[in-house]
């Protein structure tokens, strides 16, 4: 009996967003690569391209040899978990999916294993040309695939521990290496124009507090940094490429364009550089460098201050506090973080507009601040904290110890549900990316202050970087803290600011 080895991959870019898959079939003895698909789906999730992925994948095994007997390697947990039966699938979406999968070979032909990301880079590749094909308006070709791993030169991976400064360097002058001009007359170029990474399947923010999340997660509910200003802004481009480290981009959901997401150097929340297509002083001289700084003006960004509402009761505690659970007000430390935050803001006085979700504790801050600064305080419905269901009020221990096979789906997908209903967090970002769109039409060239909650600014966060779901957990966001959005005509978005808390230290 002949053995084959499947490895399959999706991606969208945007979750839900512009989505594709990859497949490729090799056999299990010479490792020699047999047969490759690959097709972009138009606008799905992680999880759908990722099992549209692996039926792909069984099919084209199957048509080689429908005798034969498959083991299927993927980096997606959670498809892995659920085709070998130890997950439940509860997605309404995965289970017709999961059934056509499990038809294609008879019981117990088909095998399972995860394998780390970075050993899928064929299937991973495969998808990204699917993807990189529909945003042009066409179905992926196998005339056109670079995917087989022998034909693009390896970069070499780069020696020093996971996030080391000089690694990321030397990956960077790789990736600026590709791209240099060969002969005297190529024009120069500024920018990688890469495919952006398949996203993953993952998990989003923790509880409102921020605390620890799951194993192997570092703390708090949300997308990226730590600490303060990782900000800036870059003009907006037409273009859709990224930065010249090769970064592609990837569109946020809820229909906004795709285009890179910038990042640089502090601005003022609200501001202008000299470099962002805003204003320059009178005889300010124009660059004449290509690239960003020729971008042309596209006037005032609409910029969303994002103020994380102040301490209660259940903050110090880190327990889940979304939507759903008792809506409690601030404590005593939240309403002096409250003044903090607009005896700041009123010193920069940049803040035109002040607008916060419906419960109780971002009403309380924005009343503070408003108060400060003079302003009304608009109610928007949209800017809520994810409802965490029965998990409200727990820690996170707690909801491991009552329910761990919830959580364990919950963690391993963006679309998992917490225990007795809730919000999954691909529909907070779906109604977080639709909130955004209005928020930004009515107050374009303006600079709003957003009094919300972990979820909904992590989530604006990731957008705007075009960053995958999983990134939620890479990012800690503090009570009162301040961060800043940017988004420019083109549909660019430029973070310009992350967990601000310097105005709580005395």
């Amino acid at each position: 009996m002949r053995e084959f080895i499947v490895e399959a991959d999706g991606g969208s870019r945007g979750n839900p967003g512009p989505a594709g898959y990859g497949a490729v079939v090799s056999d299990a003895t010479t490792g020699e690569t047999l047969a490759e698909a690959a097709e972009y789906i138009g606008i799905a999730t992680n999880n759908v391209a990722e099992y549209r992925g692996l039926v792909a994948g069984l099919r084209a095994a199957r048509a080689l040899d429908p005798d034969a007997s498959v083991h299927v390697r993927m980096d997606s947990k959670l498809v892995i978990e659920q085709m070998s039966g130890r997950w439940k699938i509860k997605h309404p979406d995965m289970k017709p999916l999961a059934a056509e999968a499990r038809s294609v070979f008879p019981p117990g032909r088909v095998s399972y294993e995860w394998m780390p990301r970075d050993r899928n880079k064929h299937a991973d590749r495969l998808a990204n040309e699917a993807m990189d094909a529909g945003a042009k308006g066409r179905q992926w070709s196998p005339s056109e695939s670079r995917a087989d791993l022998a034909t693009p030169p390896a970069v070499p991976e780069p020696s020093g521990p996971p996030g080391d400064a000089a690694a990321g360097a030397a990956k960077a002058r790789a990736a600026l290496a590709e791209t240099r001009p060969n002969t005297a007359t190529e024009a120069p170029t500024t920018a990688a124009t890469g495919p952006a990474p398949a996203t993953g399947s993952g998990t989003a923010t923790g509880p409102g507090s921020a605390p620890a999340t799951g194993p192997g997660t570092t703390p708090a509910a949300g997308t990226e940094k730590t600490s303060a200003a990782v900000t800036g802004t870059a003009p907006a481009t037409t273009t859709g490429t990224a930065s010249a480290a090769g970064a592609g981009t990837a569109p946020a959901a809820g229909g906004r364009a795709a285009g890179a997401a910038r990042v640089g150097a502090a601005a003022p929340l609200g501001g202008h550089r000299l470099s962002d297509g805003g204003p320059r002083p009178e005889g300010a001289r124009q660059p004449s460098t290509p690239g960003w700084s020729a971008a042309p003006d596209l006037g005032a960004p609409a910029t969303f201050v994002l103020l994380r509402h102040g301490e209660t009761p259940l903050t110090p505690q880190k327990r889940f506090s979304g939507s759903g659970g008792t809506d409690p007000s601030l404590s005593d430390a939240g309403r002096e973080q409250a003044r903090r935050v607009a005896e700041a803001l009123a010193r920069r006085g940049t803040v035109q507009a002040v607008v916060a979700s419906p419960l109780a504790r971002t009403r309380e801050t924005a009343g503070i601040v408003a108060a400060r600064l003079g302003l009304d305080v608009t109610i928007e419905d949209g800017l809520r904290e994810t409802d965490f269901g029965a998990w409200e009020g727990l820690t996170f221990g707690e909801v491991r110890d009552r329910h761990p096979e919830d959580l364990n789906a919950w963690l391993a997908d963006p679309e998992a549900h917490p225990t007795g209903g809730g919000e999954s967090f691909a529909e907070t970002a779906i109604r977080i990316a639709a909130t955004r769109d209005k928020l930004v039409a009515a107050y374009a060239g303006r600079t709003v202050l957003l009094v919300t909650h972990v979820t909904p600014i992590k989530t604006l966060l990731r957008l705007a970087l075009g960053a995958p779901p999983e990134s939620l957990f890479r990012m800690e966001l503090s009570a009162a803290s301040l961060s800043a959005v940017a988004y420019y005509a083109d549909g660019n978005a430029s973070v310009r600011l992350f967990n601000d808390t310097s105005h709580l230290r005395p």
